[in-house]
């Protein structure tokens, strides 16, 4: 079995993590060498395996309780493996698949469940499964499922890339199918037709026409957004189309509920026929619940809007604030140049013990 040595530096625990290959669906070897690493080296947790999640808590009867949340799994190799570092210093990068999103998210968290005996706060760590694919395969939803009180506290904070910086809350995302009828007919007479496609021409007009919403909440600022991501339709290259589908995504603000956030692309959309095919409610901020402020102050007192949907919105769906808060740039997540700089590793470890500690 894989061994991890969770005292040693959080960057070396990292470079650890990303050799270890664990793509979705495939994350039963990485979920070994945590537990064992934790039932080993943090004999103060308890410590539970679910599917191939690993979940571990203190129970040292605290006033409160945060959750420190991370997912074991990657996108497919794309020859990044293994890990390698170039530079030295604040400058030393380490490159590799996950290094960003998120193994040195979870390499923090492993290190501060090893070397954090008595914290401030009880802490509850879940190390995840299959995050990177579709929601319904989502660890969290399993563990909330069968093991709900294991993801209970007062903030959660997850460990997604955000160049060390805390994003709080999250954008909610909506997926919509606009769908325009028309007629067949042979294009050699196309007047004897209608031509499904050509009445995509308006809800286009009105998609470039349209001006996006910039909101701010509790001081950060949250930019909505409404694309045209994708157009279907036709049978033949010489047959008018009798039907049409342009497929919408709509990025809102955790201001708006997604009843609201439907009613506003019936609205922009008024006159045609809207389905909704995918939805996924944002994350209010939260930064000023007692644990979350308190939190924010270890940064430093700075944080940013999340711009973009991440589990973050599990969590406050079950009542509790919730942010991002992890190394790396997430624009270079599932890239083949996923790098991190080492620097924010230790950035992230420091702020969160001087936070759990």
């Amino acid at each position: 079995m894989t061994s991890l040595d969770l005292q040693q530096d959080p960057v070396d625990l990292t470079a650890a993590l990303v050799d270890i290959f664990s793509v979705s669906g495939e994350e039963a070897v990485i979920a070994d060498a945590v537990r064992a690493a934790l039932e080993k080296q943090a004999p103060h947790l308890e410590v539970v395996r679910n599917g191939d999640a690993v979940l571990a808590r203190t129970n040292l009867g605290r006033a409160s309780r945060v959750v420190l949340a991370g997912h074991l799994d990657t996108v497919p190799v794309n020859d990044n493996l293994p890990s390698r570092r170039e530079g030295e210093g604040d400058a030393e990068i380490l490159h590799g698949l996950g290094t960003v999103d998120m193994k040195g998210g979870d390499a923090v968290f492993l290190h501060l469940a090893a070397t954090l005996p008595e914290p401030k706060h009880d802490i509850t760590f879940v190390f995840y499964d299959n995050e990177e694919v579709e929601a319904t395969r989502n660890g969290l939803g399993r563990i909330e499922r069968e093991l709900p009180d294991w993801l209970a506290g007062d903030l959660a904070i997850v460990g997604e890339p955000s160049n060390a910086v805390i994003e709080a809350g999250c954008q909610g995302t909506m997926r919509v199918e606009l769908r325009c009828a028309g007629a067949r007919a042979h294009t050699a007479r196309a007047w004897m037709g209608e031509n499904a496609i050509h009445k995509l021409g308006e809800p286009l007009r009105r998609l470039t026409a349209y001006e996006p919403r910039i909101v701010d909440i509790d001081g950060l600022t949250y930019r909505e957004g409404l694309q045209a991501t994708k157009i279907t339709g036709g049978v033949a290259g010489n047959v008018v189309p009798d039907e049409a589908v342009l497929t919408v995504n709509h990025r809102f603000a955790p201001d708006r509920t997604p009843v609201q956030a439907e009613q506003h692309l019936r609205e922009v959309f008024d006159g045609y026929e809207l389905s909704v095919v995918d939805l996924s409610p944002g994350a209010l901020p939260g930064l000023g619940a007692p644990a979350a402020a308190e939190l924010l102050a270890a940064a430093g007192g700075r944080a940013s809007a999340k711009l973009g949907w991440t589990d973050v919105a599990r969590f406050a769906a079950l009542g509790m604030p919730a942010v991002n808060f992890g190394p790396g740039d997430p624009t270079l997540a599932h890239t083949r140049q996923e790098q991190v700089r080492t620097a924010e590793i230790r950035r992230v470890a420091e702020v969160l013990r001087d936070f759990l500690a």
